[in-house]
């Protein structure tokens, strides 16, 4: 079944065709929400929640458009309206080598020393930084998907990505030269 047969199943009531569009996306959105949380339980509430909501609003979907990054965007408003409710303290990503999907890239390609490095310096970005780096690289949103996501002009996510991505390297020189230093 292709997405759109199953987008427009469910705008008829089949939450078999849902079924679908949740097999298809959920490790997207789990690697995600665990990466902007640091939570898995949290995550996977956000995820749980984001899949109800889009389930709820499926009918005011226009086909038109792609199904990814309505759903992403769903699940980054839930996170961010969460933390802005509840001001909860983030706890440190120790069970990011067990997230399936896009974030098992980041665990093939650095050992753990490194992988964690690099999420302490994500952990310090601003969160507008935090997020569009997140959904680029981990979500694997284009830079039109992200900037449809946040709701913002595609020039925006590419200036908050290269800040946030001068900002990272900054971090992970100092990191390195502190420990060529040792």
């Amino acid at each position: 079944m292709t997405e759109a047969e199953a987008i427009r199943l469910c705008q008829e009531g089949s939450p078999d065709a849902f079924r679908h569009l949740v097999e298809q996306h959920k490790n997207t959105l789990f690697g995600t929400a665990v990466l902007m949380t640091g939570d898995r339980a949290v995550a996977e509430e956000h995820v749980q929640e984001a899949f109800l909501s889009a389930w709820r609003a499926i009918r005011g979907f226009k086909r038109d458009r792609p199904f990814k990054p309505w759903v992403v965007r769903i699940l980054v408003n839930r996170i961010v309206s969460s933390r802005r409710a509840k001001r909860p303290p983030t706890a440190p990503l120790e069970d990011a080598e067990r997230v399936t999907g896009p974030a098992d890239v980041l665990e093939s390609a650095m050992s753990a020393e490194r992988r964690d490095e690099v999420q302490a310096a994500l952990s310090r970005l601003s969160p507008q930084h935090h997020q569009v780096v997140v959904l680029r690289y981990f979500a694997e949103l284009s830079l039109r998907e992200v900037a449809e996501t946040l709701g913002v002009r595609e020039g925006t996510v590419k200036s908050r990505l290269s800040r946030a991505l001068g900002r990272l390297r900054e971090e992970l020189t100092e990191t390195c030269d502190t420990e060529a230093r040792r």
